[in-house]
């Protein structure tokens, strides 16, 4: 599989998960829409690190981290929303947490949060 191939694929598999989460927002299971929602960011920056380095992206789901292997400029705002979000990923996986994420994800929490990911999405992808 070329470089290019390879960061396409993580795009449309992101933007397939970007749906998913739009999907899940409208039968009202919040926390997943969380979660789908984090993944969609997590491999649009795994494919942008590819794109920037020319090599596999790291095995984790901290978009922190990951935003910084895909060399991306972090300010304190973006910095604090991506450590939030990375947290859905990690509470919607283990049930002492996933109770936690639910009591969280009220409809007004989720849609905001959800409004950040779709304009993290964007961002993410002008650079690649």
């Amino acid at each position: 599989m070329t470089q290019d191939e390879a960061v396409q694929r993580w795009r449309k598999s992101a933007e397939e998960n970007l749906q998913v989460a739009r999907d899940l927002m409208k039968l009202k299971h919040y926390d997943w829409a969380l979660f789908m929602g984090q993944l969609a960011l997590e491999k649009l920056l795994k494919g942008l690190v590819i794109k920037v380095t020319d090599d596999a992206p790291p095995y984790i789901h901290d978009l922190v981290k990951l935003a910084i292997a895909a060399r991306l400029s972090l300010d304190n705002e973006k910095r604090e929303d991506f450590s939030q979000v990375s947290k859905f990923n990690i509470r919607a996986r283990y049930e002492e947490d996933k109770y936690e994420l639910y009591k969280k994800a009220t409809p007004e929490f989720t849609r905001g949060w959800m409004q950040k990911i779709e304009e993290y999405g964007l961002w993410i992808q002008k650079h690649y």
